[in-house]
């Protein structure tokens, strides 16, 4: 959920690893179907072909073909292109597969730099020129503020990536990830967890951050824990001062929450392991986007249990379902402009693009805007494989259906979990909303 600033802008949604896959059968896998890549456990062990992401293994789909798009952000500072070519890998698998009853897969990929007429105009380009039938794999940072409305009178019901807030309070997008405010969550909740006296949460500079920072208040407010909001420039330019800075204001006993993508938090990290500020405070927390054996690489051991980071999928390092072990072989054989490999931002890929082929092997009939549409929101419990929960569209008029997540934290160069399948706080006035709407509550 690559990539990143928390599926937001310069806050992504994130670059995952780590863990016990007998944790995820044990209690925190889903309970839906997915056929082929539903989720196992270890005692299912084995190789995985790729063919098995189609129905005919070997046989490539040479019908017409049903085109879908996706738009996404790519500027400097923050990429997810990493989650849309994941989509396209497994398509691409698909199709070498048989496809879909014959037809390939065409994914039209839109790019953009934070720029509403561009946003606008990409929609409009996929849909009047490209003629799509299904939008996946959006992940942007103002995407769904721009789009939303224009999705909801086509008929579209969008699987994507969220960031903005439109992505979560809107009937027509459901994402595969928390975003950027509920991974927040997921991280200063750990922290409160770990009786610190106050959070320091730092983000950057992006659209949004006031809609972001108001889940972490909520929950030290609840808590009773102070908190200092904070907020960088980025691509940012003084790690130093910036590490120095949430350091003095959490004290001690605080704890430094970061909201980037894994380049610029690593940025910060490592600024504040060269000034020797790592245990200047009782815990450093990170959204999402943290969650990458990258970042754990280049930081060395000296952050073993230092860092606690919210991972919005299942950690990918040892677990070992037939999911886990198919999204790791297509991404070997087809992935290759999947630049940030193994993580959060391919496993959201991974996670769209699956709940998208799920849904168009269930349409009966030609694929029309009409009937994938339709299919899209009768989605119901399906099981990723890569998420703590199964992943449900519905009828609702707001979609949060990742709202429960794991925490992980460095340990000699790898993720490992810290804390095993844990809800979302409903103190946090949004995940309350969406469980009433969902009858989850």
């Amino acid at each position: 959920m690559r990539m990143r600033q928390n599926a937001h802008g310069a806050r992504a949604a994130a670059a995952l690893v780590a863990v016990i896959g007998t944790l995820v059968a044990a209690g925190c896998g889903s309970s839906g179907s997915s056929g082929t890549t539903s989720a196992g456990g270890t005692a299912n062990a084995g190789a995985v072909s790729t063919s098995q992401c189609g129905t005919k293994p070997g046989v490539k789909a040479t019908g017409t073909p049903i085109p879908l798009g996706g738009i996404v952000t790519n500027q400097p500072g923050t990429s997810f292109t990493d989650i849309a070519n994941m989509a396209n890998a497994y398509f691409t698998c698909v199709n070498n597969n048989g496809g879909i009853n014959g037809h390939p897969i065409k994914y039209f990929i839109q790019t953009e730099q934070t720029n509403p007429a561009q946003v606008a105009a990409d929609a409009k380009q996929l849909v009047q020129t490209d003629h799509v039938v299904g939008i996946v794999g959006n992940t942007s940072i103002i995407e769904c503020s721009v789009n939303h409305s224009y999705w909801e009178n086509l008929g579209f019901f969008v699987v994507d990536s969220g960031i903005a807030p439109e992505c979560y309070s809107t009937p027509n997008s459901a994402a595969v990830n928390m975003g950027p405010r509920y991974s927040s969550d997921g991280a200063v909740q750990y922290a409160l967890s770990q009786h610190v006296s106050k959070i320091v949460f730092d983000q950057s500079n992006v659209p949004g951050t006031g809609y972001i920072a108001a889940g972490p208040a909520a929950l030290a407010a609840a808590a009773h824990v102070p908190i200092v909001q904070l907020t960088e420039n980025v691509p940012i330019s003084d790690a130093n001062s910036v590490a120095i800075k949430e350091v003095n204001d959490a004290g001690p006993n605080g704890a430094v929450i970061l909201n980037f993508t894994p380049p610029e938090a690593l940025v910060i990290l490592q600024a504040a392991q060269k000034l020797g500020l790592e245990d200047r405070v009782k815990l450093w927390g990170c959204s999402t986007p943290c969650n990458t054996d990258f970042l754990a690489k280049a930081l060395g051991p000296k952050w073993n249990n230092k860092l606690f980071v919210n991972a919005e999928l299942t950690p990918p390092d040892s677990t070992n379902t037939p999911a886990m072990r198919l999204y790791k072989a297509i991404l070997a054989k087809y992935g290759k402009a999947v630049s940030g490999g193994i993580g959060s931002f391919s496993q959201m890929g991974f996670a769209e693009a699956e709940i998208m082929v799920h849904a168009l092997r269930s349409v009966k009939g030609a694929y029309t805007v009409a009937s994938v549409n339709a299919a899209l929101k009768a989605v119901s419990n399906f099981d990723t494989g890569m998420l703590c929960q199964g992943w449900t569209y519905g009828d609702f008029p707001m979609h949060i259906p990742n709202n429960v997540d794991y925490t992980v934290t460095p340990k000699d160069g790898k993720m490992v979990v810290a804390k095993g399948c844990t809800p979302i706080s409903s103190v946090d006035p949004q995940i309350a909303a969406y469980r009433k709407t969902s009858g989850t509550a």
